[in-house]
Formats: C-alpha cells, structure tokens, sequence
C-alpha cells in the first residue's frame, strides 16, 4: 500500500512539473517584467490576510481544470484545460485568455489534501475575492454561494470532508459584467478607452486553514489618540460563555491588555501613545487570544496604528483635512491598480508592491483606489509605508445624466429592488474589509454619477456605519449636500468651479497628460484614440505636471484641501499614467516629479 502511495504521490508531482513545463502566458498582449519571469508552481504564496494572522493555513493557488458552459448546465465530465489561480481567465497569466458571456458559467476543479496535523480541527475554505457570483461544491456537496466581486468569504467545510484522501473542489461561477447591475468598476465586455477588459471568477488567492471549534471570526480596531486607547471589536464562532484578551506590543514589549467578554468591545489604553503618520508610519502588534473555560483555544496576531482621521475650520473658515488634529494636504494618484498581463492581479506580490514605494518615492502622501478593491497585502503595505487610501465603491448599473459643477444637477439611477441590494451588500462588504486598516480616510460611494442613487441617504450610512473617516459622497458629481467633502474633476489643469464653504473641497481628478511610447503601449493600435492629443517628450510633459502642482499650491489659501493626479500608470489604451502599462519606463523626470509633489505634501509641515 506505502509503495502505491509513493507510486500517486509521483504521478502527481510529474504531473504538476510537466504542466508548469508547459505553462505560458497567453496572448501577445504587453507583459510585465514580474509576468514574463513569473514561475506558476509559486504563485502568490504570500499569507493573504495580514490584519488576522494565524500560523497554520494551505495555499490552493496554481494548477486548477476549467471548462466555459451554457449558463444552467451541471459539471462537465471532462474539463476543456488547466487555468492557473488566481489569475483571472481573461488574463494573460490564466494561460487561457478567454471571454465568457452573460450567457455562460465558468467551472473551476482540482483536488486537496488535509493534513495529518489538522486533525479534529474545522477547516475553513477561504477565497479571497471571485467575480461574480460564485457556488462551491466539495466532494460533490454544495456547501454555499456567494454574490460580489471585491471581499472575501469562507465556508467551513469540515462536515463535507472525506475521512481520509483527496477532497475533490469544484467552483462554479457566473459573472454577466455591465451587462448584470452588480458593482463591475472599469470592466466592460467592450473595452475601449476608459473601460477595460472584463474579470470573472477567481481573482485573489484560495485558500484553507485549521481552526478550533470556538474561534475568532473578524476583528476592528479604533483608535482614540485623544483618550489615549484602543477599541477593539472582536467576533467569534460558538464562544457564548467565553472570553477574549487582547495584548498590545511595541515590538516584542509589553505596553498593555484587556479582557472581555465574547461580543463585548475592549478598551485597551496606550499611554503616551507613538502617532501614525505619513513620515512615521508606526504600528502596535496586537495578540488577541480566545479563552474557553480558562482554556486557550484560539490566537491570532494583528496590528494597529495610533491615528485620527477628522477635519477642522482653519483660521479662515475653511474646512481643512486632518491627521492626528494637525492639517495634512493629501495629495496622490488616481490608482486603478490593473495589470496587462494579470487583468485585475497583479502578477505578484513584488510586483504590487513596486507601484506603492513608486507613489510613495516621487512624493505622494495618498493615493485614491479607483473604482477596484486590491489584495488585502496591499491596503497592508500602505499601512506599513504610511499612504492614505481614499477608497471608492466599484460602480455598476446604469448612467444617469451627469453635471460637474452644479449642486443638485443630474439624475439618480432608479434601481430595481435587487440592484439596490446588490449595492448595498458588497458596500457593507468592502467597507467592513477595509476598516481594520488605518491606511483608509475616505470612503467614495459614488464616481461621476455612476449608478448614483438616493446619494443622501447613502453618505449617511455610510457616515454612522464608520464614524472615524470621512466620507466623500460624489467624486465629480452629481453633487448633493451632504457627507463631508466636495469633490470636481476638472481636466486637464485643476480648477475650482465650486465651492462649498461647509464641507473640504478636493479636486477629486485633474492631470491626465498624455505621451505614447511605442514599444510599451498595449495594443498597437491605441494610438488611434489618443496619439492627436498626446505630448512629445518627457521633459515636456514634467513641466506641465509642475505647472499644474503650482497651480494647486496658489489654490489651496483659497479653499482646496486635497488633490488627486490622473494616473499612476498607462491603463490598456490610456496612455495618462505616470509609469507605463507594463511599468517598466517612469514618463516623467523623477527628481523634478518628487520636488514639485514634495511641496504639496508637506505644504503644512
């Protein structure tokens, strides 16, 4: 029997090592440097949630069977190829490249393995993001559903597990992009300009971990700079008469703890507390520890930053952002976050990472997440590196009549009864994902009027459900009174058509400026859609940037509070980004870059 064993277990890994032999990317689309040397047996292998480490947990990214049915049909019996997870299936790095309609469901399959180690333990299946609505099935058991594109969601599978061997994993997945109303952002079937390709299905990693019968499920902290402490909202499975500690360090010493009941909120204090921000991003390491009759039966380790997000009247009346009750000018990229050969992923963790130091090294104290959610690791490094996020709402649905510069102009979507709770729920979603990172001041429900509707009564949600950030109701309109900031896109200098003197107005988009670059454009022929309006050099179009940040500067005496530059890179046929689409050329001198964005973020220092 042992000799049999060996004899599957060689099959396998031959198996595994001939189909990484055979991997490519598909499509002669532009690649990326971390794309073309990407090695597909080592796929995102870093741990995907930082906020609530465990040390235990498998990662089920690499080599999965795929097949593209009729919408209702049951699973095929034979699957048409291997696709490689996470990477989308219309991505180069899939190594499939192909569309999939309204009309068809996408079906995933491959094979685990539990470990001798986790025995007794309840394994839960995590997948850290799939467009868009997604059922799993293991061992031939459905076991759950779940509707969104842009948040994680687990199952815990114990009960459907096989007593010993493989567990078969089957993942079906249904995804009608704009042509549905769920939350899409950019993706669009006909991709041009603005809108760019299509991802559907697994877009983030798989994976599983061993946990206890009574367990920690999701944790918030809060942080009160003024009081000096921490609040700590933890949640967690089957613990009625348990209790929670949580251990806050500085490093490996000990600053200080608390204790609670399960459910209830713990107030922690941080005497003299060390302050995040942007030059000193420092982050507390927090273990919290689920107790069952005296007994420890769960850990997990996190972290939180010492920092306050608000806003205050200067001594002009103007409404002014703030960090830690000090006046900040954030100042950053619109950042799309997507990839040409990875579509929505990035190819690897490195690779992500890459555009953040970037952002941060020419000067940028901010960056606003552009109609997408990342990776978990990414709102991370923000926190690691000392970036704000002001994070948007994916749009979806329809387009209503849209006026920049007015209040109450425009129209708002009216949604059918599922549209609306499409929205809700995967807004509720993102924001209960991101809160936990001290990275994120401001929450975007609605862009240039995208699917807006009832704008009111959303910002207000939104403002009661975190009360710690700001909320910018309507980046570029359509404008109403409410939330905390007014936000204009104006193109391609800044400018200010309107003011209000209740709320922090930003310039929410501006820039734009325009250079190709032959040998690193995506598709040879975008030119066509830009090349009549682009700039000629480098030089050239750093000096317009600087121009534009001079402009900024003599704005802000006259009410701007914050500035967001269009874009960080090249996107599929724009050709506006800082960095090209394959991130392997800057478009602008860097010292001249960094100096003139260094004096709008530290205007205040």
């Amino acid at each position: 029997m042992k000799y049999i064993i060996r004899i599957i277990i060689l099959c396998i890994c031959f198996y595994s090592i001939a189909s990484a032999q055979n991997w490519k990317p598909a499509g002669d689309n532009l690649k990326t440097s971390w794309g073309e040397n990407l090695n597909p047996d080592l796929v995102w292998q870093e741990y995907p949630r930082p906020i609530m480490e465990r040390n235990e947990w498998l990662n089920l990214n690499g080599f999965w069977e795929y097949s593209i049915l009729p919408k209702g049909k049951s699973e095929p019996t034979v699957y048409e190829g291997k696709i490689l997870v996470p990477f989308c299936i219309e991505s180069s790095l899939s190594g499939v490249s192909k569309r999939i309609s309204d009309t068809q469901e996408l079906w995933y399959k491959r094979t685990f393995s539990i470990p001798d180690t986790w025995k007794n333990k309840n394994i839960l299946l995590h997948f850290e993001a799939s467009d868009w609505k997604t059922e799993v099935y293991v061992n031939d058991i459905l076991i759950g559903s779940h509707t969104g594109g842009y948040t994680p969601f687990s199952f815990n599978i114990t009960p459907f597990l096989q007593k010993s061997g493989s567990q078969k994993l089957v993942v079906k997945i249904w995804d009608p992009t704009e042509k549905g109303t769920q939350p899409v952002g950019k993706q669009n079937t006909n991709n041009h300009l603005i809108w760019y390709t299509p991802v559907s299905g697994i877009w983030q990693t798989v994976w599983i971990e061993p946990v206890p019968e009574q367990h920690i499920t999701y944790l918030n902290t809060q942080a009160n700079i003024d009081d000096e402490t921490f609040t700590i909202h933890v949640k967690s499975e089957n613990t009625a008469n348990c209790y929670i500690e949580v251990i806050v360090k500085d490093g490996n010493a000990f600053v200080s703890s608390g204790k609670a009941v399960s459910g209830e909120a713990i107030v922690v204090p941080v005497k003299t507390p060390k302050l995040w921000d942007i030059e000193h991003p420092f982050l507390y390491s927090l273990d919290i520890i689920l107790y069952n009759n005296g007994r420890e039966t769960d850990r997990v380790h996190s972290y939180a930053a010492m920092r306050k997000i608000g806003q205050k009247r200067d001594e002009n009346g103007i409404m002014r952002i703030q960090l830690n009750n000090k006046n900040i000018f954030p100042i950053g990229p619109l950042d799309q976050g997507w990839w040409p050969d990875g579509l929505y992923t990035p190819p690897s963790n490195e690779a992500m990472i890459y555009d953040l130091k970037k952002t941060k090294e020419w000067g940028f104290n901010m960056i606003r997440k552009h109609m997408k959610v990342e990776p978990a690791r990414w709102y991370n490094y923000c926190d690691k590196i000392g970036l704000l996020v002001f994070q948007d709402m994916p749009s979806g649905d329809a387009y209503p009549k849209w006026e920049t510069n007015v209040y109450n102009g425009g129209d708002e979507v009216k949604r059918t009864p599922e549209s609306a709770e499409n929205y809700r729920k995967e807004w509720k979603d993102i924001m209960d994902h991101l809160m936990p990172y001290p990275c994120i001041a401001v929450w975007t429900p609605f862009n240039e009027a995208w699917g807006q509707f009832n704008t009111e009564t959303i910002a207000g949600w939104t403002q009661k459900k975190d009360p710690t950030r700001l909320v910018d109701p309507a980046s570029g309109g359509n404008h109403r009174a409410c939330g905390d900031i007014l936000d204009i896109h104006h193109y391609p200098e800044p400018a200010m058509p309107l003011f209000d003197l209740q709320r922090i107005n930003i310039i929410g988009e501006f820039g734009g400026i325009l250079l190709t670059i032959g040998d690193h454009l995506w598709k040879a022929d975008q030119k066509q859609y830009w090349d009549n309006k682009a700039h000629k050099t480098i030089d050239e179009i750093t000096n317009i940037y600087a121009s534009y940040l001079e402009s900024l500067k003599n704005l802000i005496p006259k009410g701007l509070s914050a500035a967001v530059y269009t874009q960080t890179t090249d996107c599929e046929v724009e050709v506006n980004g800082l960095m090209t689409y394959d991130r392997k050329l800057i478009k602008m001198n860097e010292d001249s870059l960094k100096k003139s964005t260094n004096e709008l973020s530290h205007y205040y220092r």
